[in-house]
């Protein structure tokens, strides 16, 4: 899947799972502050993925995550 297409999905999952406005999910949107999800939705939207992965997901890798956009960018190699 191309960055663009993780993008969509995670917008898709985050509207549809978690009740969030399409509009307040932007690249640089705030999983925590911005996004109000906590540790376990986080862990949560991660699960909704994973259909849409090729690969094993390490959970230490999500440590960095900040935003929306630090989720796609670790996401998207784990879809080819």
């Amino acid at each position: 899947m191309t960055k663009d297409e993780v993008y969509t999905k995670l917008k898709e999952v985050l509207v549809n799972e978690f009740d969030i406005n399409e509009s307040d999910i932007k690249p640089e949107a705030n999983i925590v502050t911005d996004l109000d999800l906590d540790s376990i939705d986080a862990v949560e939207m991660i699960v909704k993925m994973k259909p849409y992965l090729n690969d094993k997901i390490e959970p230490e890798v999500f440590k960095s995550v900040k935003n929306v956009e630090d989720v796609v960018n670790i996401l998207v190699p784990l879809t080819k």
